[in-house]
């Protein structure tokens, strides 16, 4: 079974520069995207034999989240009811009779971080919620995570400590979930693997250069560790300043 996250930074420019083409080629069973910057009415996608969930902020141009599906989830849910994360549209659960799918953009800090105390707050709300979905079945969660967890998840560590994306608090976010029972996928096959990035800034041409931050994220159950198969970043894959990254499960039935 075959899970794909993308920040696409924007669907109606990403479907611009190719993203039908890399969605057809990957043929994955779970598609989910965040950033989508759009409202309801904005984009018409007609992907056959695929079901559309849409999570759109209220403010327009602004954060949004989706996932496209080859399979009918038997439940639906947008947010964790927090009513500030459920307006930005940065949440989706689908729940099926073997595991949950959460898809999510986390709120980024911002360079002066100015939001670093909200983001916090919604990351203990996040924990809490996804401790939850897992007592009641395996989870996997996804997204954009905005949070590069070690110093093996950036190029130029040093230098970006204690900046949005890299504070001792965000870290120790994630650190805090996965002692909860859950699994960083990639690093889970590829504990030293370097250079393994999926942001890039548009700036000085750093893309090209390979200088980059890995914060976009497969997290798993500890459950489902002996089923993951293959954890890969489509670092090739253009269209936006993130790429996607591919999460690919020994699981062939869940309803």
């Amino acid at each position: 079974m075959k899970f794909i996250s993308w920040n696409v930074n924007g669907i109606r420019a990403c479907l611009k520069k190719g993203f039908m083409d890399y969605f057809r080629r990957v043929d994955a069973d779970f598609f989910c995207i965040q950033e989508t910057k759009c409202q309801e009415g904005q984009v018409q996608l007609e992907i056959e034999g695929y079901y559309q969930f849409w999570n759109y902020a209220q403010k327009k141009g602004y954060s949004g989240t989706a996932i496209f599906t080859k399979h009918q989830p038997l439940n639906v849910h947008y947010g964790v009811g927090d009513e500030e994360s459920e307006a930005e549209g940065r949440i989706i659960t689908l729940e099926y009779e073997m595991f949950y799918l959460v898809n999510v953009y986390t709120p980024n800090s911002q360079r002066d971080l100015a939001r670093l105390p909200f983001r916090l707050e919604w990351e203990d709300k996040l924990k809490d919620y996804l401790i939850k979905l897992n007592k009641d079945k395996p989870v996997i969660y996804c997204g954009d995570l905005n949070v590069a967890k070690e110093e093996i998840d950036l190029k130029n560590a040093k230098s970006n400590v204690g900046n949005s994306g890299f504070t001792h608090e965000e870290r120790g976010k994630m650190s805090d979930l996965l002692s909860e029972g859950f699994t960083d996928s990639f690093r889970y096959l590829y504990p030293e693997k370097t250079d393994s990035y999926t942001w890039w800034s548009y700036m000085n041409k750093v893309r090209e250069r390979n200088i980059g931050w890995r914060i976009d994220y497969f997290i798993v159950s500890n459950s489902l560790n002996r089923l993951i198969k293959n954890a890969l970043i489509h670092s090739e894959v253009h269209g936006s300043d993130h790429c996607p990254i591919l999460l690919e499960l020994q699981m062939n039935t869940f309803q």
